[in-house]
């Protein structure tokens, strides 16, 4: 879970994960294989990378339905239509949204749009799944079940997850681990209940004002 003020580099860190940006300098590793490293000039492009990215606006195709959406990456891929279409419409009935097989976003709730998009990034069964501001603009009860769809979902799956939030109360209840970005920096990173412990100014500064 990444935590911290607007402006704090959270999406920019998301992007370098998913290798929509390229950083200046580091190494983007994931269970051992690299996919940056500036020492070697070695940088892996996004299509090649095994991780999911759902952007904060869920970004869903207009002009298409929510099994076609979901089933678009796998075409993409390679996979045949019919194929495309069974795991896309198998992966909806797994999140609950069977049922919208055929509506086009703006036939969707809020909610329903976050549950296709997830869908979407996770028929192509990534081994990590990005998550920007995945509960932002929802109601709190459709914000609760976001949330722990998310937390049951990374345990059921096995998923990594990387969650960025402005919301405290979904990273201490979602999060393993929270860091806590400040000007661009980490200036914390651990479990959610030593970050209430943590004597960093900066972050006191942020839970307190949260």
């Amino acid at each position: 879970m990444l935590v911290g003020e607007s402006g704090s580099g959270k999406t920019m860190a998301l992007r370098m994960l998913a290798g929509l940006v390229v950083p200046d300098e580091g190494k983007i590793e994931l269970e051992g294989e690299t996919y940056y490293d500036s020492t070697r000039g070695h940088f892996v492009p996004p299509d090649r990378r095994s991780i999911g990215y759902m952007a904060q606006n869920y970004a869903l195709f207009p002009h298409l339905s929510a099994l076609e959406n979901v089933a678009f990456g796998l075409r993409a891929s390679g996979a045949r239509r019919a194929d495309a279409r069974r795991r896309a419409r198998a992966m909806l009935d797994r999140l609950e949204v069977a049922d919208l097989a055929d509506r086009r976003p703006s036939q969707m709730s809020g909610g329903q749009q976050q549950r296709v998009a997830l869908a979407r990034a996770l028929v192509l069964e990534p081994r990590a799944i990005l998550y920007d501001e995945p509960t932002t603009g929802l109601d709190p009860v459709v914000a609760a079940k976001v949330n722990h769809l998310i937390r049951d979902l990374q345990r059921r799956l096995g998923l990594t997850g990387v969650v960025v939030t402005h919301d405290l109360g979904s990273a201490f209840f979602v999060a393993d681990r929270i860091a806590f970005l400040h000007d661009g920096r980490i200036r914390f990173v651990g479990p959610p209940e030593e970050a209430r412990a943590s004597t960093d100014p900066h972050l006191h500064e942020f839970l307190t004002a949260a």
